[in-house]
């Protein structure tokens, strides 16, 4: 048998069960994954309470997580370019808060060898949505990338993935998370009134672009940046239609593969820097979510069988 978080209802945290059930069984071009991380992110709870139910429809019950990483136990009739016993990491398509899940062969990507498993197990979501905004964006070498919440799951990742590209990078964020932003290269700025200025301060060449993670009212003020709104996106502020900016709500989309390939050789070259705050065994996969909801400091919180 095989042990997996699932709910049966819409709600808080307190609605997950840990079931046990045998391991699924993968289809044509799936594996099996064998669990030995699984990252949280915020759309993993706001899944959860129904918020999202319109844009992801579930059958109940459902399963939870979809960031994973661990080694391949089964494989497809048709999968011929993984074998069991590889170590891997990607994007699940069952819940990965379980000791076994499944993956399509072409939302997986091999485990670096001197990756922690809970860092291969957090980079798929976060990481994924990153590198498809950035691209998005257009953004380019010597350009400067003014990210709000840039401490936060999809700003830390931008931060870095932006930096590897040769770009510019200004984050916005509380000053308990300056230091923090400039060891991963970026130049911090606090968010709130006055911001604008601030912005102009440390960068007074100008912003060619603005990634919004935070949802905090910046589009008029980001629009005014950049002299451009279609160089303007935002993952948060849905309100913001017909403002000329870019709304993303769809995670990594099509571009997951080339994602995991360029986040799991950055993560190979230590050029990659992903902050573990907390771990959870799956028994406490409720008290995880709890933890990300409070939307406190920075840092992954990940779940491990």
């Amino acid at each position: 048998m095989s042990r997996l978080v699932q709910f049966g209802e819409y709600g808080g945290p307190e609605v997950l069960q840990v079931v046990d059930a045998p391991p699924p069984a993968p289809g044509p071009t799936q594996v099996r994954i064998a669990v030995r991380a699984a990252g949280l992110n915020p759309i993993d709870w706001k899944i959860l309470s129904g918020q999202m139910r319109e844009l992801f429809p579930l059958e109940l019950p459902a399963g939870v997580g979809s960031d994973v990483a661990g080694v391949v136990d089964a494989v497809g009739a048709e999968v011929t370019e993984w074998a069991v016993g590889d170590e891997v990491l990607g994007r699940s398509t069952t819940g990965s808060f379980a000791d076994h899940a499944l993956a399509e062969s072409a939302e997986i990507v091999r485990k670096p060898a001197g990756v922690p498993w809970e860092v291969a197990g957090s980079l798929a979501g976060a990481g994924g949505t990153a590198y498809a905004v950035l691209k998005k964006l257009g953004i380019k070498a010597g350009e400067t990338l003014l990210i709000h919440a840039a401490a936060g799951g999809v700003g830390t990742f931008a931060v870095q993935l932006a930096k590897a590209q040769g770009v510019n990078v200004i984050g916005t964020a509380g000053e308990a998370n300056h230091e923090y932003l400039r060891s991963l290269g970026a130049t911090p700025v606090t968010y709130g009134d006055g911001l604008a200025e601030r912005v102009r301060a440390v960068a007074p060449q100008g912003v060619d672009a603005v990634l919004d993670a935070s949802g905090r009212g910046e589009i008029p003020l980001s629009i005014e940046l950049t002299g451009n709104p279609a160089r303007v996106l935002t993952l948060v502020a849905f309100d913001a239609a017909g403002t000329g900016i870019q709304i993303h709500a769809g995670g990594s989309g099509s571009e997951l593969g080339a994602a995991l390939g360029e986040l799991a050789a950055l993560a190979a070259q230590a050029r990659l820097v992903v902050s573990i705050s907390q771990t959870f065994p799956l028994t406490e996969a409720a008290a995880a979510l709890s933890a990300s909801m409070t939307g406190h400091g920075h840092g992954k919180i990940a779940v491990v069988p």
